[in-house]
């Protein structure tokens, strides 16, 4: 479980959290290709699995797709609410065999969430990129790539829709903050910033 808030990020005066649906779920995603990028520690998994929680809970598929270096802790994604026989796993050998994958499931208009966790510094030709995008968009499914890389790093194309900078915050009450510094987004602009307080397992990276 978790308590979300959407923040500005502006000096001052915070302003009042805005709605959920207005700032980080699964419906705001559809149709995009994201790219979540951290430190090695970072918690981008974290934020991954509350957008597949989300999907579950509509009854909405969603797929891991993922180099066999990479990879999460099960049973802290099954305490945190994830239904692991109804979340297939797919493992590739690199990048752009993982973007390969991506295409095949996105081809087939099934999935509502296809995460792709990439690892650090993963090279797309553009045709690829273009051609994910296109699907993601068709069939209104949010396409999530996981890197690792800091800022100062390019994102993995500029067809990526939004591009947040997630990280732990801090902790409090034996609960985890994690934030998700926004630092391009299409439609809404970036420089916004959005906090999650998990109340669960905290080993999801």
């Amino acid at each position: 479980m978790s308590e979300r808030h959407a923040l500005a990020h502006a000096s001052g005066p915070a302003p009042a959290p805005a709605p959920v649906i207005e700032a980080w779920s699964l419906e705001r995603f559809a149709g995009r290709l994201l790219e979540w990028s951290g430190a090695a520690s970072s918690a981008a998994l974290t934020l991954a699995f509350g957008l597949v929680h989300e999907a579950q809970r509509r009854g909405e598929p969603a797929v891991w797709i993922g180099g066999l270096a990479s990879g999460f802790y099960p049973p802290d994604v099954a305490a945190a609410g994830i239904d692991l026989a109804a979340f297939p796993v797919i493992r590739t050998q690199d990048a752009l065999s993982a973007a390969r994958a991506a295409d095949l499931v996105l081809r087939s208009g099934a999935f509502a969430l296809v995460v792709l966790d990439l690892g650090a510094d993963p090279r797309f030709p553009i045709p690829v990129l273009t051609r994910l995008a296109g699907l993601a968009h068709r069939h209104r499914a949010a396409l999530l790539c996981l890197t690792v890389k800091d800022d100062a790093h390019p994102s993995i194309g500029a067809l990526v829709s939004l591009r947040a900078r997630v990280a732990r915050v801090g902790r409090e009450d034996g609960r985890l903050r994690v934030e998700a510094r926004v630092l391009k987004d299409k439609r809404r602009g970036p420089g916004w910033r959005y906090e999650e307080v998990f109340r669960g397992p905290d080993g999801l990276r």
